[in-house]
């Protein structure tokens, strides 16, 4: 009858939401998705390496400390201000996971390009999917009060505990990854905040802050990537982005 079809109906509903709510709580990172062919994943390889050429940079995929800097020491997640999330056992697996395929040669479905206009770009070279870990923010960690006036304009905040003079920062100016060449958003304007596609989150791994990139929504093969700087509390002048 139709009043038990509806009643099927109303049911089937409460269940969708439900398992909806219980899936929200435990959204786990993806990892990326390699290109499978190898001559792509060359190309993409390559895009990235004229551009950390062009930038003299050299290539690092990780956290680097040098003497003159901060020391790895400063890098504890316990002094940040108001905690840090620490990054959970699967998650953790997906990054160890995406470091052993970047070791192989495979690589983030990422192409580098070059535009007149917003300088080097990043965008996907395939389909990814929402939460896809796509790369750490790599550089030089040093203390922000060593870099006030520096020109970088790629700095990275790492750390934020109670005491400003011990403010960790990441500086891909001279070491660094693809993560280098994703641009900022202007999110002072509605178009800006449209735009964006990747978040950066900081986690403490092992007891250690690392900046993680992770795509915040589906993004569709050709698209830009483009994440949000000020989300990311460093007080950067977004104004003059596109």
């Amino acid at each position: 009858s139709n009043g038990r079809k509806s009643y099927l109906v109303g049911d089937a509903k409460r269940r969708k939401r439900r398992s909806l709510v219980m899936h929200k709580k435990k959204r786990r990172l993806l990892p990326f998705v390699p290109t499978a062919d190898r001559v792509r994943r060359l190309e993409q390889m390559a895009s990235a390496a004229t551009a950390l050429t062009s930038s003299k940079m050299e290539f690092s995929n990780e956290l680097t400390y040098v003497p003159s800097m901060a020391p790895i020491s400063a890098n504890q997640a316990k002094l940040e201000e108001g905690g840090m999330q620490v990054l959970s056992k699967e998650d953790k697996e997906t990054i160890e996971f995406c470091r052993s395929m970047l070791k192989r040669g495979e690589c983030p479905p990422l192409l580098v390009v070059f535009d007149s206009h917003e300088g080097f770009t990043v965008q996907a070279d395939a389909y990814i999917k929402d939460l896809t870990f796509l790369t750490e923010y790599a550089g030089d960690v040093d203390y922000l009060k060593n870099r006030e006036n520096d020109g970088c304009d790629s700095i990275m905040t790492l750390l934020s505990p109670a005491d400003p003079s011990q403010k960790l920062v990441i500086c891909p100016d001279k070491r660094g990854n693809i993560a280098r060449f994703i641009n900022g958003i202007n999110n002072h304007t509605p178009d800006g905040k449209k735009k964006q596609n990747v978040k950066c989150v900081r986690y403490d791994i092992d007891g250690e802050c690392h900046v993680l990139l992770v795509a915040c929504r589906d993004i569709a093969r050709g698209e830009k990537l483009y994440y949000d700087y000020n989300g990311h509390e460093y007080a950067y002048p977004t104004h003059h982005f596109v």
